[in-house]
């Protein structure tokens, strides 16, 4: 009877570990398809790591988290007690992370990705308040997460201030005909 209840435990945190990864990585195929054909023809601020940094680091902030969710799942009485408002932080966030990829490298938009990052990471905060409140060991494994979000913001910010955009073709023409 405990082996099987430590099975089903471990089961548990496997799936809540393994979802967020899951964005990750379908995330991880989008960015690899844009990173020869428009990533690399960017300007980049002088702090952007190589770009081998980024998936073991969200590797392990999308584990942490996924721990933190099955913690605050499992101690704040699942989606029927203290743990509801949480865990909607917690899917509101992760929708917000999982949505920057596309925006950034699927659709080419760095101001996009920008305000998508911004919300994430205010969301990203909320969440681990509300973590903690259920369970401190949850809240503080979003500190890392925080801080990275932190830095990836300004790395952000610095490639959209890089990288003026340019009007669209439709915009060119139609500034064109004003002028004459």
């Amino acid at each position: 009877m405990a082996e099987e209840n430590t099975t089903k435990t471990a089961l548990k945190i496997a799936g809540a570990v393994i979802l967020p990864n899951l964005g990750g990585i379908i995330n991880g195929h989008l960015t690899r398809k844009n990173l020869k054909n428009w990533y690399v023809n960017l300007n980049f601020p002088s702090f952007r790591p190589p770009n081998w940094v980024f998936a073991p680091v969200w590797t392990s902030l999308y584990a942490g988290m996924g721990y933190g969710s099955y913690l605050v799942w499992r101690d704040g009485g699942g989606f029927s007690g203290d743990a509801k408002l949480p865990l909607v932080a917690y899917a509101t966030q992760l929708a917000l992370n999982w949505a920057w990829t596309p925006i950034f490298f699927g659709k080419h938009n760095i101001k996009g990705a920008l305000i998508d990052i911004v919300a994430l990471t205010a969301t990203a905060g909320a969440c681990g308040v509300l973590f903690y409140r259920v369970n401190q060991t949850a809240g503080l494994l979003f500190l890392p997460y925080m801080a990275w979000l932190g830095f990836a913001t300004a790395l952000n910010y610095a490639m959209w201030k890089l990288n003026p955009e340019k009007p669209n073709q439709g915009e060119q023409e139609a500034s064109g005909r004003k002028q004459q």
